[in-house]
């Protein structure tokens, strides 16, 4: 249905699901993924992932959201970045749409995704910014979902906004928008 871009902290949206850059063990590790288990509870969050398990690269996980805005934490884990010769652009666009197909599994109908899996030993953010463009935009097309892009770098906020050309959520109300 709609896309946006909103420049904040994810934990702090207000949507029904929020993603969370997880790895494979779903163990909590730095970064958006260390945010979520902190804003969630860790020891819920933790909990709730260990009886998951393992969650394989390109594939997404749903727990609770225990004290979050959003009902839903929709883990997915990603690939490091090795020049591009191990699939990580497949994977990380796997990563988006296997993520969305959760939100909508889980009757989901606003959704927020951090920039997952771009900066240190990711892909770099520019390609980040473009597959996740590419991945959101062609799902929406389909599926009655409002999906938000969280950044919380203003550098990185501006590069989206240049190369994706998406609205923008009012700075002052961490909502994600409703149509």
């Amino acid at each position: 249905m709609a896309t946006f871009l909103w420049m904040g902290d994810i934990t702090q949206i207000a949507a029904d699901a929020i993603v969370n850059a997880a790895n494979s063990e779903l163990t909590r590790q730095p970064g958006i993924c260390d945010a979520v288990f902190r804003a969630a509870g860790a020891d819920a969050l933790r909990q709730a992932c260990e009886e998951l398990g393992r969650c394989p690269i390109g594939h997404a996980v749903v727990t609770p959201g225990f004290h979050l805005p959003a009902a839903y934490i929709i883990h997915v884990a990603g690939s490091e970045w090795y020049g591009g010769s191990r699939r990580e652009e497949v994977l990380l666009e796997q990563c988006y749409r296997n993520a969305l197909h959760s939100a909508v599994a889980y009757d989901c109908k606003k959704v927020a995704f951090p920039l997952i899996f771009s900066g240190d030993y990711h892909i770099p953010r520019s390609r980040a910014i473009e597959i996740a463009g590419r991945a959101i935009t062609s799902f929406t097309a389909a599926e009655p979902l409002d999906v938000t892009l969280v950044l919380y770098r203003p550098g990185i906020f501006r590069l989206a906004q240049m190369l994706l050309g998406w609205p923008t959520l009012n700075p002052e109300a961490p909502e994600a928008a409703s149509h």
